[in-house]
């Protein structure tokens, strides 16, 4: 799925923030998690007021998040990418059920747990012939803000995406009491020091802890050093 916003970007600058052009709506986006403890669905907050091109902190320091502050400038930070280049697809792992199939890059996970509850994921593919466990498995999926899994329809071939509006989230993980990576949805390009054009996905997360082994992406090092953005 891909942006309807064509000038949309978010060009990770190196050594420094994010730089986002293209009047990208940004707001909180919180997991609410059900009475075990299990994440179940998104919280959207109010929306956060910001200038047409903005920049987001990427260090994990500065007294201004979730903008930059020129913080990177005196802390030395590594922002060097070492993410994958290669396409999702390319990497991804496949489990094959009845009715659906799940593909799986696991170095993409920003540590959201929606594919946990219920079985967790990787047992629900299996079984997805039964509607209540197909809904859960679809939902469940769905929620992971990564990318990191994807659910598929056997019978077309076709990925079961749902549509998200053009916009970046905050996410903030009660749970774990700490603040969770840049949730970039609904297609929004992302573009490298480098010039390189990383894959164009639904849904992606980046890393603003600053501490990430899989940069510019998140590898849910923000729960490790209980990053907090305030």
């Amino acid at each position: 799925m891909t942006s309807e916003k064509t000038h949309v970007q978010v060009t990770v600058s190196r050594n420094g923030p994010y730089l986002v052009v293209g009047d990208i709506p940004l707001a909180k986006q919180t997991i609410v998690a059900d009475g075990e403890g299990g994440s179940e669905n998104w919280k959207e907050g109010p929306p956060i007021d910001h200038a047409p091109s903005y920049a987001l902190c990427r260090c994990g320091k500065s007294q201004t998040k979730p903008f930059c502050d020129g913080s990177h400038k005196k802390n030395g930070f590594d922002g060097a990418e070492t993410a994958s280049r290669q396409p999702y697809l390319e990497q991804a792992q496949a489990l094959n059920g009845p009715v659906h199939a799940l593909t799986d890059v696991e170095n993409l996970c920003a540590f959201a747990r929606f594919c946990d509850p219920n079985g967790q994921v990787w047992n629900q593919v299996a079984e997805t012939d039964d509607p209540q466990v197909r809904a859960a498995f679809i939902r469940q999926v769905n929620r992971c803000p990564s990318g990191r899994l994807v659910a598929w329809d056997r019978a077309t071939g076709e990925p079961i995406e749902h549509e998200l509006p053009v916009s970046i989230g905050l996410i903030e993980d009660p749970v774990e009491a700490c603040s969770g990576p840049l949730w970039l949805r609904g297609g929004i390009p992302v573009i490298s020091a480098d010039g390189f054009k990383y894959e164009v996905r639904n849904r992606v997360t980046l890393c603003r802890c600053g501490q990430s082994k899989n940069k510019p992406f998140c590898d849910g090092a923000h729960a490790a050093v209980h990053f907090r953005d305030d």
